[in-house]
């Protein structure tokens, strides 16, 4: 007796364009080097944000003084407050930019591999 027929059922569009995408990517069609290239001007993008981000908070301390002179020339346990600033209120900042920066990116790749990946969603 032959065995029971089974059957078979072809891919859905959603996969079959999910599975396509991954080969354009790494076929490197003209298709797969525009998601690449999309992934790498998000990326950029997300490190210009945060550079922009970096480049504000600490050049806008030299203004400090400029608005508030005072604060030039006040101390804090006998060292000047600017230092303080500059060397350690700044460190938490470029920590905390430094952390969003990367889970960003991230999370930027993880929705590019998302994407070419041919898993179900």
């Amino acid at each position: 007796m032959p065995p029971p027929r089974e059957r078979v059922v072809l891919a859905t569009r959603r996969g079959a364009r999910i599975v396509r995408t991954r080969v354009e990517v790494e076929e490197q069609t003209a298709v797969g080097e525009a998601m690449v290239r999309g992934l790498i001007r998000a990326q950029l993008a997300l490190a210009l944000r945060m550079a922009t981000v970096v480049v504000l908070l600490v050049g806008l301390i030299p203004l400090l003084w400029v608005v508030a002179p005072a604060a030039g020339t006040a101390r804090l346990w006998g060292v000047g407050v600017p230092w303080w600033i500059l060397a350690v209120a700044a460190y938490p900042v470029l920590l905390v930019v430094g952390v969003a920066f990367v889970r960003a990116a991230g999370r930027n790749e993880q929705e590019f591999a998302d994407l070419v990946d041919d898993r179900w969603p």
